[in-house]
């Protein structure tokens, strides 16, 4: 059985609550990415993603250089483990309709990798179900 751990991206970069998010939003301008990973020491706490600075700082009239990560971040975040089997991660991420999973070790919780869609479609064996996930992902929610 194939583990997260086989298909994940272990070159991660996070950030600290404590830093700013013009510092979030230097390092997503650097890496191409829209999300980063929120840790203090190797400890997963949250994520960060673009949406949340442009809507929960900005739009707010909250400046990048005095706002902290922590001020905007998502602290109740999915994670995976890193000896999860894929399909219950793909599973996971099209229930909660998320994109990109950090991944941590089942013993200390430190962060190890970050498991995204992208991941998913460079493994062949996942190549149908991967679209099905993709779907899910992308299906509109229902309002409550």
């Amino acid at each position: 059985m194939k583990t997260i751990a086989d298909i994940m991206s272990r070159d991660v970069t996070s950030v600290s609550p404590e830093e700013t998010i013009r510092r979030a939003a230097e390092l997503m301008d650097d890496l191409d990415v829209g999300a980063l990973p929120v840790t203090e020491g190797h400890r997963l706490v949250g994520m960060i993603t673009d949406r949340d600075i442009t809507i929960r700082a900005t739009a707010a009239g909250l400046g990048p250089e005095e706002t902290l990560v922590t001020e905007v971040m998502t602290e109740d975040i999915c994670y995976c483990y890193e000896d999860q089997s894929i399909d219950e991660v793909m599973e996971d991420m099209g229930d909660i309709q998320v994109r990109r999973v950090p991944v941590v070790s089942r013993d200390d919780h430190k962060l190890v990798g970050i498991v995204a869609m992208a991941d998913l479609v460079r493994d062949e064996a996942m190549e149908g179900r991967t679209v099905e996930t993709l779907r899910d992902i992308s299906s509109p929610v229902p309002p409550m």
